[in-house]
């Protein structure tokens, strides 16, 4: 059996400018949602919704806003979002979710762009960009992330981005490559950084770099890497001073920026795929694939010298406030090239044309990886789109908080309730709208990178350490000490305050004088 798509897209036609490509990238897209799902408000949301809805009201958030705003304020994401939210007219998680489609896509149409830079075959190309929209939430040895995220995120539109740029760099059009590269610092500058520096790796000193047509190049590009360099470095005098110790304190939570806390299996991660990456380079070698192989041996390179730095800048405990700039970021776009090449090879060598072999492959692959997400999130429904009713209980808790307290009413809730069983990493903040104390989750990413807030954070923090065993007494305190009026309690409750909501799993109760 043989597949006519793949055969009809000969490799010197424009294929990624053809209607036919756009349809099947658009399909590839929809088929990962389904894969790999959507969600609204979880993890990195917490921190990124809120700045959305900071920008649509600026009353909301009143006494909680430098919890997350400093991380959110130096990009431009939260205006666009808040930008098509204005234009549109759609509700906010309607814009979220066309928003998280086009990233989706213009990330898969950046990996095709690439993918057809280094292989000639219909197969490899397709088999290449099918491995990575099958792989989207694989996670990227310990650095605690996805290649692509099951939500909205910055990071996955700067990723395209990075991808554009070394597109570019490939095509040896440099003024285009550093144009794509500040377009991606616009929404998230620390991907943007390391996507420079790659690129910095691709064209610096490279007489094999090579023309979209697979002829060598002979010129220099010293050019490249000297202003995106140097526009993207960061002062390191004033992260060489020792960290406060509420500010170690939370930087301590993120123990994937301690590569010495690593397991034995991420470290695996890290390390199998740049060997494999050099094995990648001989077999590109010995097909003609000159472009594949220049790639493999760059990007083998730059994870090397990622590890290296990682082992350099964290290790040391006079280093420690570097931790949070995360040198091993570098193996997410490392880690995607490796997906992105292996699954070429795969096509190549192995699937070629019969429908029979991918369907072996990509089935099975596709049912472990949304078997995987479902065990993630156990309690909300795998495609949370927009004006469905949740099933998660927390989120309706949430959602009622929005509509039935006011915009400055002030919550508390356990530290450590994203990780709560069932709760499924939904953020208060995102779906409520409303202020919170300092948690343990997500605002200690902030804190490290602002350290200005540490010790707010550690005091809201400790204040609520034994939170399972509070006393109506203890409730008071918070509200004498912080302000708050308002708590979300897990059930069944042990304190006799007034809830005027309740659900099989919580309550929001009113904290009374």
């Amino acid at each position: 059996m043989s597949l006519s798509p793949l055969t009809q897209l000969g490799p010197d036609r424009p294929i990624y400018h053809s209607l036919k490509t756009f349809v099947l990238l658009a399909l590839l897209t929809l088929g990962a949602i389904l894969v790999h799902g959507y969600h609204l408000g979880i993890e990195d949301q917490a921190i990124y919704l809120p700045g959305v809805e900071k920008n649509l009201n600026s009353s909301l958030f009143p006494y909680d806003s430098e919890l997350f705003l400093p991380q959110t304020r130096p990009t431009l994401f939260d205006e666009m979002v808040a930008a098509s939210v204005h234009a549109s007219h759609m509700t906010l998680d309607t814009a979220v979710f066309v928003w998280q489609i086009l990233s989706i896509f213009l990330f898969l149409l950046a990996c095709w762009r690439l993918v057809c830079r280094c292989f000639s075959a219909a197969e490899a190309r397709w088999a290449g960009l099918a491995l990575v929209a099958a792989l989207l939430t694989m996670p990227v040895a310990g650095t605690a992330l996805y290649l692509v995220d099951q939500y909205l995120h910055p990071r996955t539109l700067a990723t395209a981005g990075v991808l554009f740029a070394i597109v570019e760099v490939m095509d040896r059009r440099f003024s285009l490559a550093v144009l794509w590269i500040a377009l991606a610092a616009l929404l998230h500058v620390q991907m943007a950084f390391y996507g420079a520096l790659f690129c910095i790796f691709l064209g610096w000193n490279s007489a094999e770099l090579l023309d979209p047509k697979g002829n060598a190049r002979q010129h220099e590009s010293k050019s490249l890497g000297r202003p995106v360099g140097t526009s993207l470095l960061f002062p390191l005098s004033s992260l060489l001073e020792p960290g406060s110790e509420s500010w170690k304190e939370a930087a301590r939570t993120r123990t994937q920026h301690y590569l010495l806390q690593w397991r034995w299996y991420e470290w695996i991660g890290a390390i199998a795929p740049l060997a494999l990456m050099y094995w990648f380079a001989a077999l590109a070698q010995k097909s003609r694939e000159q472009r594949a192989a220049f790639l493999s041996r760059r990007a083998a390179a730059f994870g090397a010298f990622g590890v290296v730095s990682g082992l350099v800048l964290t290790v040391p405990p006079q280093l420690e406030r570097l931790t949070p700039y995360q040198p091993m970021r570098i193996m997410h776009l490392v880690t995607l090239l490796f997906v992105l090449l292996a699954g070429g090879f795969i096509g190549q060598y192995v699937l070629r044309n019969r429908a029979v072999r991918w369907l072996l492959l990509f089935v099975p692959l596709c049912s472990g990886m949304f078997y995987a997400q479902r065990q993630l999130f156990p309690g909300s429904e795998h495609l949370e789109f927009p004006g469905r009713q949740p099933r998660n209980q927390w989120v309706k808790a949430f959602d009622w908080v929005r509509a039935n307290t006011p915009e400055d009413a002030y919550f508390a809730l356990d530290p450590v309730h994203m990780n709560r069983p069932g709760e499924d990493e939904h953020g208060f903040r995102a779906f409520s709208q409303r202020s919170m104390m300092a948690d343990m989750d997500k605002d200690p990413g902030v804190v490290t990178l602002f350290p200005a807030v540490a010790s707010r954070w550690q005091r809201e923090t400790k204040s609520r350490e034994k939170w399972n065993t509070f006393t109506l007494v203890d409730f008071v305190k918070l509200k004498k000490e912080f302000g708050v009026n308002w708590v979300i309690l897990e059930k069944p409750l042990r304190v006799p305050l007034t809830c005027p909501y309740e659900n099989d799993v919580v309550a929001v109760c009113r904290i009374s004088d």
